[in-house]
């Protein structure tokens, strides 16, 4: 038997929880926090020899990018440095720009082959092209 419970417009109590909670958020000074770390967005594809990973990573120099590939799991990490800018008569009254670091990580369904893996970084995005390993076939053991 199922418990049906019948909608009340006028029941202050549910209303009350979600008005406490949308106030809350609503008075909250807005915070560097709240605006978040930069993240690794990507968009992975795959044929039959290879996966092709394009991770978007703006404001990011090259040789600050680091990818480590071990087995099936690949790991992306960067670091975003502030560039010091001063105008003279010019002062900056507000940054909302994030400087920091970027990570993000993601397993593959099959291991990569990493002497073969090609990266290359243009207009902030990361293009990773990992060719898949040969699988072998397992091998079946004689019984003596």
């Amino acid at each position: 038997m199922t418990n049906l419970v019948r909608f009340n417009p006028f029941d202050i109590s549910a209303f009350d929880n979600r008005l406490e909670e949308l106030m809350r958020d609503f008075v909250r000074p807005l915070r560097h926090e709240m605006l978040g770390k930069p993240q690794v967005t990507l968009d992975i594809s795959e044929n039959d020899k290879a996966y092709t990973v394009r991770a978007e990573m703006p404001g990011v120099n090259k040789e600050d990018i680091n990818v480590t590939i071990n087995g099936n799991q690949v790991a992306i990490s960067a670091e975003v440095k502030k560039e010091k800018e001063e105008k003279e008569g010019e002062k900056l009254l507000r940054s909302e720009r994030y400087y920091g670091s970027m990570y993000r990580s993601f397993t593959l369904a099959q291991d990569v082959d990493e002497t073969e893996s090609q990266a290359k970084y243009a207009d902030g995005v990361l293009t990773l092209t990992l060719p898949k390993k040969a699988v072998t076939a397992a091998k079946k053991l004689a019984i003596k």
